[in-house]
């Protein structure tokens, strides 16, 4: 890949990880380090995108009268996802079901900025 599109592939990855709930407002330096991992894995985008979907949906998921789980505090904690979708990929088809349920779940796109400058 060239430099700027292993940048788009890295602000992609950071973007999806960011929008979803749960998750920070901005990446961490760190975060970057895990996408651009995934970038010299060549894990494909979709995949990237239908493990996020797939980990946040698991999450929100859960039975009534459970304690809220505590904030994702890194894209890391996709990861044992994003390597079951490797072994195990899903069909366009469930990604697609994926998007349109995680639609309900995912914040309103406020001003963001995709890295943290303070860490």
């Amino acid at each position: 890949m060239t430099p700027a599109a292993d940048l788009a592939y890295v602000t992609a990855v950071l973007t999806l990880y960011t929008a979803l709930p749960d998750t920070p407002n901005r990446a961490s330096a760190y975060d970057k380090n895990v996408a651009s991992a995934f970038l010299q894995r060549d894990v494909p985008l979709q995949v990237v995108e239908s493990a996020l979907l797939l980990g946040s949906l698991r999450r929100s998921n859960r039975p009534g009268g459970r304690l809220p789980l505590p904030a994702i505090r890194s894209l890391a904690y996709f990861s044992p996802v994003v390597d079951e979708l490797l072994r195990q990929p899903l069909s366009d088809t469930y990604l697609d079901y994926l998007r349109s349920k995680a639609e309900r779940f995912l914040r309103p796109e406020v001003q963001k900025s995709t890295f943290s400058h303070d860490r």
